[in-house]
């Protein structure tokens, strides 16, 4: 790794900008798309001003493992991470930007549904759970402690509002918006996916309380795993050896932004407030942590 300064931009000006979002930078390159995953960092929507050393890298390398990972499962939208087989030369002039924290992938249409699987009672479920015993209107049993492991896992869907916040949505409009036949694949993919990945994460010692998927769908109809995948950033990670029913867990995600974001009473509007150094290196070692956990390999 030739530095630890985080990357907070690209600008490729010989490609394309197909979208700039709150972490990844996306170009057309040919028929597909390159995903640049920064080390941005973006907490209650909105980007924080400092980014976190080797964060790009880690969100492409776990996703990159978990793609293969899940290939049994379904298709994803994957091509490669290795620079030099990318056919065009712009690509590979950038080389030192774009390696390790880069996917070439195919493009899809994007399904508006974020497909949301939860395995343990944390977060926004929680609070619905403290107040009406359910989760995105499904009935749970009483009595459940807070990070408790659910009877089964859930799929509780969201999609995008106009403001840029996820909306949790019942099932029933998602088949309004996708369709029966679409919403059931979705769902019954989404779940294997986690069950598959959550045995595995156990063994290696981390328990995924819930994750995020995205799907897209080809231009022959066929439903593909998108975006990335099983990250610190689209999933809640806990360590297993400290799991405790009854209480919040410490994670490996980026949970701890955000408590200290309201530990200092921040209103949560822009323009958010510079991280401390020691917050942005312990983030950093959360990350870093979570991908050695998880792949048994190093990245620095």
């Amino acid at each position: 790794m030739k530095t630890t300064q985080p990357l907070l931009t690209t600008n490729i000006s010989q490609l394309k900008l197909h979208n700039r979002g709150k972490v990844r930078d996306i170009y057309e390159v040919n028929n597909d798309l390159l995903i640049v995953t920064t080390d941005r960092i973006s907490a209650f929507d909105v980007v924080l001003p400092n980014g976190i050393p080797y964060k790009g890298q880690v969100l492409t390398g776990l996703s990159e493992y978990w793609f293969h990972y899940t290939a049994d499962v379904t298709e994803n939208h994957l091509i490669t991470t290795d620079i030099d087989s990318i056919d065009n030369t712009f690509v590979r002039h950038h080389k030192d930007i774009l390696q390790g924290r880069s996917m070439l992938v195919k493009k899809v249409n994007v399904i508006p549904v974020e497909c949301i699987i939860r395995g343990y009672l944390a977060g926004s479920g929680w609070k619905e759970y403290q107040k009406f015993q359910s989760i995105c209107g499904i009935k749970l049993p009483a009595g459940l402690k807070e990070s408790d492991k659910l009877p089964e896992p859930i799929f509780t869907p969201s999609t995008k509002a106009h403001t840029g916040h996820d909306e949790n949505i019942p099932v029933s409009e998602v088949i309004n918006l996708i369709g029966k036949t679409l919403t059931d694949e979705l769902k019954e993919k989404s779940l294997k996916i986690y069950s598959k990945a959550s045995e595995y994460a156990k063994s290696r010692g981390i328990i995924i309380c819930d994750t995020k998927f995205e799907w897209g769908i080809t231009n022959n109809n066929k439903t593909m795993l998108i975006d990335e995948v099983l990250t610190p950033d689209s999933s809640r990670f806990w360590p297993l050896e400290f799991y405790t029913p009854g209480k919040p867990q410490p994670s490996y995600d980026k949970q701890f932004i955000r408590d200290y974001l309201e530990s200092i009473h921040w209103d949560k509007n822009p323009p958010a407030p510079a991280l401390p150094p020691d917050i942005i290196q312990k983030t950093s070692e959360k990350y870093l942590n979570a991908y050695k956990t998880l792949t048994g390999k190093s990245l620095i």
